[in-house]
């Protein structure tokens, strides 16, 4: 299992590093057999698996029921990091520690934290407590409303600028990776370049220190959902509708079960 001190050794020897999001222990149980390496219980938990249009819905609650439950498939196998739910980090510092509390001891290794402003005395705080953070930066979905969408950031100079700026925070403040998400790939990788610990991208161009996709965006689970960083490796929708198909029809044809599927 990679563990927090070889995430910048990987950086170090431009090993890239493979995050795929995952919410539940049957998925878990999978990807602990294959070479992925970190984990994510993301807060999109709450449109992937609620499907809610937002991940302002998720609460600490959920994140610790989702991050328990990917845990227990996994077995340690393998790096999990558990989101920080919306405003968790806002509502004090004794609030936002249990919260990291509770997913740490629900199976996650460490959390990630959407934005440093306003949040550097409390990733100060988990990570000189023995709780690793991980940052994020671009394309924070908590913000969403803020944003008035989810849209590409920092296209300007300016906001090019606050972004690298903010990235060595995340690094000052003790984070061991920062993930930058929908950000142009140039400044992702004039970022990655400035940053001794790895960049995880996704709508970041190559230039980062590794790649994250939602679980089931990838497998084509969600087909009309199509942004540009997206790329599917799998036909999932249409390979589980023909398993539904073939089971209703070996039913309604009493060809399921067979003598050798029944107890006689």
């Amino acid at each position: 299992m990679l563990t927090v001190p070889e995430f910048a050794k990987r950086k170090k020897q431009k090993e890239k590093i493979t995050m795929i999001t995952c919410y539940d222990a049957s998925f878990a149980r999978i990807l602990s057999e294959s070479p992925i390496e970190v984990l994510l219980i993301g807060d999109s938990s709450s449109m992937v698996m609620q499907g809610e249009d937002s991940t302002i819905q998720a609460s600490p609650e959920s994140m610790v029921f989702f991050t328990k439950s990917v845990a227990n498939g996994t077995k340690g196998r393998k790096f999990l990091v558990s989101d920080m739910p919306f405003l968790s980090t806002r509502k004090g510092l004794r609030f936002a520690v249990d919260c990291a509390e509770t997913l740490l001891k629900a199976g996650a290794h460490a959390v990630k934290i959407e934005g440093i402003l306003g949040n550097e005395k409390l990733v100060s705080h988990l990570v000189e407590s023995g709780i690793p953070v991980m940052g994020h930066l671009g394309l924070t979905p908590q913000f969403v409303n803020a944003f008035g969408g989810m849209k590409v950031q920092a296209r300007s100079p300016e906001d090019q600028e606050r972004l690298q700026a903010q990235a060595r925070q995340f690094q000052d403040y003790g984070a061991f990776a920062v993930v930058l998400e929908c950000i142009p790939s140039a400044i992702a990788s004039k970022i990655t370049n400035d940053l001794s610990i790895p960049t995880i991208g996704i709508g970041a161009g190559s230039g980062v220190d590794g790649q994250v996709l939602v679980l089931q965006d990838m497998l084509g689970f969600n087909p009309e959902f199509k942004p540009k960083f997206l790329r599917t490796y799998l036909d999932g929708k249409s390979l589980f509708i023909d398993a539904f198909h073939s089971f209703h029809e070996e039913v309604k044809s009493a060809h399921f079960p067979n003598e050798q599927e029944s107890y006689l």
